[in-house]
């Protein structure tokens, strides 16, 4: 069994409740479900938010939207992961965050197939990244998560769950992901309110006509609309997990 497990929080410091903004009159949680619900290789889908009152409208979203919740602690992120991913035992857990509604179901059971195949503990695209930022996507197997839950220590390897794995490429067999053509320097994400006003942009230009638009959908958009791309042009790639990282370093003295 294949587990889509999707963490969503309302405590953004950058543009806080984000995951519940209206895009197309519809959060955007809910339009980032109703994308990776076009996976054919993914099993089940579920959200992993926190024990925090503030989550409780994720709550009701995911019930809304009938997705399962799981909720653990605010900052052990890893704990929440492994958690929700126990109560279900499958073979491999595809880690998704909630701040990228331009998902790509696509890329998502390519990625799968990849790890599959390739026998992989831990496979991703953002080893060295070559898509748009807020395409990512890690697959892991559940044994490797449990011995990463199990085994780290620091706050970084519990808050952003993955590093641990990263880090060790000599106990857990990796696979990178690349596509032929780097368009890593694309911003897809939402972080800022300009992230946000482009992915409105994206939805509006696209959705009404073929709510099941691509990737190659957008990028033909891009071609044919290139102001769109100065909308967030020039924010750091993956600029608050820097930060993220920076301030968890600074704090537990590393």
């Amino acid at each position: 069994m294949i587990l889509g497990i999707l963490q969503a929080r309302m405590s953004s410091t950058r543009l806080p409740g984000k995951v519940l903004l209206p895009i197309l009159e519809r959060p955007m949680l809910a339009r980032q479900i109703e994308r990776l619900r076009r996976s054919k290789t993914l099993d089940r889908l579920l959200i992993a938010t926190t024990v925090d009152t503030s989550d409780d409208e994720i709550v009701s979203l995911a019930r809304d939207q009938d997705v399962e919740i799981c909720r653990g602690p605010v900052d052990d992120v890893l704990d929440r992961y492994v958690s929700a991913a126990r109560a279900h035992r499958p073979s491999h857990v595809v880690r998704l965050t909630a701040d990228c509604p331009l998902a790509d179901w696509q890329l998502v059971d390519r990625m799968l197939a990849f790890a599959i195949e390739g026998g992989f503990e831990y496979a991703s695209n953002t080893i060295r990244p070559t898509w748009p930022d807020g395409l990512d996507v890690e697959v892991m197997t559940l044994q490797a998560l449990e011995a990463a839950a199990l085994e780290a220590r620091s706050p970084v390897e519990r808050e952003h769950v993955t590093p641990y794995l990263i880090a060790r490429p000599d106990r857990f067999r990796q696979g990178s992901l690349e596509d032929s053509v780097d368009l890593s320097a694309m911003r897809w994400t939402v972080d800022e309110p300009r992230d946000l006003e482009f992915v409105r942009s994206v939805y509006e230009a696209l959705y009404p006509a073929n709510p099941a638009f691509t990737s190659a959908d957008v990028l033909g958009l891009l071609r044919d609309r290139p102001e769109l791309m100065a909308v967030n042009h020039g924010i750091e790639r993956n600029e608050g997990l820097r930060r993220s990282i920076e301030k968890l370093k600074e704090s537990s003295g590393e």
